[in-house]
């Protein structure tokens, strides 16, 4: 069985602009003052049936990020307004699933657009993948007051946690996992091989690309979204490689235009 891909709806970020798009906006001779711009950014989820489960990639914000959870200046900064309208459990129930119905989590990385929703699986036997070197980045990071968009309420819970160690892997039936280092240590991909009946590959990329610039036309991330630019580049011209040999679908991680349309391409 060729695995189906769902997305699950789980709001919108509105963020500086220069975070997505390195030097977006830049003062000039000519215009030395320019107008600060915020963007829109889909945040999503995705659901995996394979042949022998079912699969969650990403969690999503959690509920009360606007209510306290996040930090003021981080909620500032990356601003989900509408987060506790697309809970986890009621953004899968409109899709057609329920909590129970999720048998393992893939965690791209722990950032806190990406991992708000783990508490859902606290204390249960649901495994949680992600990979090391991102669980150890994120704690450090968390307790140690270091730049980056953690939250360790996000990941500090009685999870199962399944490291995933080294380049790549085989997770479940159609689904490969791929290390893209870059935005963070730890980022994690997905390849899904969905068979020429049910359309192209996908490679879920996640944020290696915020959006279609990022990755189509090399424009890197910007401020503190990049933690290693040569590690970035080294990760986007994989999945270009992965992109070419498979003729796949790669998905961004933010792009409104793609997630628009993502229900349609899957």
């Amino acid at each position: 069985m060729d695995p189906t891909v769902h997305c699950i709806d789980r709001g919108t970020m509105a963020i500086d602009v220069n975070y997505p798009l390195e030097g977006a906006v830049t003062a000039t001779a000519s215009n030395p003052n320019p107008d600060a711009v915020r963007t829109d950014g889909p945040v999503f989820n995705l659901v995996i049936e394979t042949g022998e489960r079912t699969v969650l990639w990403d969690t999503g914000s959690h509920p009360d990020a606007g209510d306290g959870h996040w930090p003021p200046a981080l909620y500032d900064a990356f601003t989900h307004r509408d987060a506790d309208e697309h809970a986890l459990p009621d953004a899968l129930a409109e899709a057609g699933f329920a909590l129970s119905d999720i048998d393992a989590v893939v965690q791209s990385h722990l950032h806190l657009d990406h991992a708000g929703g783990l508490h859902n699986f606290a204390g249960t036997d649901v495994p949680i993948f992600v990979h090391e070197s991102e669980l150890k980045h994120a704690y450090f990071e968390a307790v140690t007051g270091e730049t980056g968009a953690y939250v360790r309420a996000d990941f500090d819970h009685d999870l199962r946690w399944r490291p995933l160690y080294g380049d790549d892997g085989y997770l479940f039936e159609g689904v490969d996992w791929i290390h893209l280092p870059g935005h963070t240590p730890g980022l994690v991909g997905l390849v899904v091989e969905r068979g020429a009946a049910d359309g192209r590959d996908l490679v879920v990329a996640g944020d290696l690309a915020y959006s279609a610039a990022n990755y189509e036309d090399g424009h890197p991330m910007g401020r503190d979204l990049l933690h290693s630019r040569p590690d970035w580049e080294a990760s986007r011209r994989r999945v270009q490689a992965i992109e070419r040999r498979r003729d796949a679908l790669v998905v961004y991680g933010h792009d409104p235009e793609q997630v628009a349309e993502l229900s349609a391409l899957l």
